[in-house]
């Protein structure tokens, strides 16, 4: 459903646009003057706001500066009486959509909303990847043009970067959109229980197994199973998992009868797995049967464009609701801009509520930066954050002394004391920069 934030002083307006929104199956809300319409958009985003010119505590002007403070991409309209064109054709120039004359038919106000949004499903999608870069767009493309597809899918990127938003962009696409869709972690599972939390178990099948028990093949039946970082998987329940692609059926732990299963499965991982298959710790004939469409999301720093627009999007998130709207300094959103977000979205999530926790200013400039770094105290030794994981802390590691060689593989791996073969393995595998030794 889609909703929409009317904001008149006029009582019969607001009532008269709110019905008439309504019955075409929009979710209204609706405000009364500036101030109530910015609390509302500030606990809640509308991707369309449809305001009154003229209203005693301010003008449509502040209502469009105020909720593109907070997300550029809202759609806004004016609704103007005669004598005020020239004040809304001024606000088209700074970025208004539209705007109509009172009296306004509905007919034409929806006219206007039809040309001013995107169809539902893209505003959807592109909610859930905040910006509008080439790079993420063609991913956001992409993932709804293999979702007509029954094949199954295998997704590399980086952590942070939303493998799992786009796993359900995909369900959310394809004709499984109504059947259920199921997540499993192979990291967070223990490997011993990773067989029956995914295939199921039958009663008595070993000690503690008192009831039937599905599985994750069996809650997905019929619709998307997602298999988060498979690269995680034990070596020695990949041939189960290869054996239930491909016959698309279920050995439940402790029962001799097989039971199929209709699953449509999407992997991620965060590592490349063809290195994974070369080491000898991932199956080929696993990563051929889960490669069939290969997907892959762009890191943030390959997408610059993005970082201010998820930047104000996790602002709105995470400010507390009894707090004023806050801005980032021009300094500040140039260092955001410029910083390689090596854990991308999700580094720049935990960031942005940093920010706003270590400032009580209406803006928050490059002296946040330095608050925040006051934090290193509490760090371990060489500033290792205590609870970092050994992946992170491996990566972490490969990347300094790869900036100590200046980029040198054969000196990095003689200061590592592994091999070539391994650095060039783990840089493919991190997704780092290929520098030349």
């Amino acid at each position: 459903m889609r909703n929409v934030l009317v904001v008149d002083d006029e009582a019969g307006m607001r009532a008269a646009l709110e019905s008439s929104f309504r019955s075409e199956g929009w979710d209204v809300e609706t405000a009364p003057g500036v101030e109530a319409a910015i609390t509302k958009f500030r606990s809640r985003r509308f991707p369309l706001v449809v305001t009154d010119m003229r209203m005693p505590d301010g003008d449509g002007l502040d209502v469009l500066q105020r909720v593109r403070s907070i997300a550029p991409r809202t759609a806004v309209i004016f609704l103007t009486a005669y004598g005020n064109i020239p004040e809304a054709v001024a606000a088209m120039r700074e970025g208004a959509c539209d705007y109509l004359v009172k009296p306004v038919a509905f007919e034409q106000l929806a006219d206007a909303v039809e040309r001013v949004l995107p169809p539902a499903s893209a505003s959807a999608d592109q909610c859930e990847f905040i910006g509008g870069s080439p790079e993420i767009l063609r991913v956001i493309e992409r993932g709804r043009q293999v979702a007509r597809s029954e094949a199954d899918i295998l997704i590399e990127a980086e952590s942070g970067t939303g493998k799992e938003l786009l796993a359900r962009l995909i369900h959310r696409h394809s004709a499984r959109r109504d059947r259920p869709f199921v997540a499993v972690n192979c990291v967070a599972v223990p490997e011993s229980l990773l067989e029956s939390e995914m295939f199921g178990h039958v009663r008595g099948a070993f000690t503690g197994a008192i009831t039937n028990r599905q599985g994750k093949f069996g809650l997905a039946n019929g619709g998307t199973l997602l298999l988060d970082e498979i690269g995680e998987m034990p070596l020695n329940l990949q041939p189960k998992l290869l054996r239930v692609l491909q016959e698309r059926q279920i050995d439940r732990l402790g029962d001799n009868c097989p039971v199929k299963v209709d699953v449509r499965v999407i992997a991620t991982t965060n590592r490349c797995l063809r290195s994974l298959v070369d080491e000898g710790r991932f199956r080929a004939d696993l990563y051929y049967r889960l490669n069939v469409v290969p997907l892959s999301i762009p890191p943030l720093r390959e997408r610059p464009q993005d970082i201010l627009a998820l930047a104000q999007h996790f602002m709105l998130k995470h400010l507390p609701a009894d707090r004023r709207p806050v801005s980032l300094s021009t300094e500040l959103q140039a260092h955001l801009v410029a910083h390689e977000w090596p854990g991308n979205v999700r580094e720049l999530e935990n960031f942005i509520r940093r920010a706003l926790a270590l400032s009580s200013t209406p803006m928050i400039g490059l002296d946040t930066l330095e608050e925040e770094d006051t934090g290193a105290k509490n760090r371990g030794p060489h500033g290792i954050e205590p609870g970092i994981s050994l992946r992170d802390l491996e990566r972490h590691l490969l990347e300094v002394t790869l900036q100590a060689t200046g980029g040198n593989r054969s000196r990095a791996a003689q200061m590592l004391g592994i091999s070539i073969r391994t650095v060039r393995n783990k840089i493919r595998e991190y997704g780092l920069p290929r520098r030349t030794s």
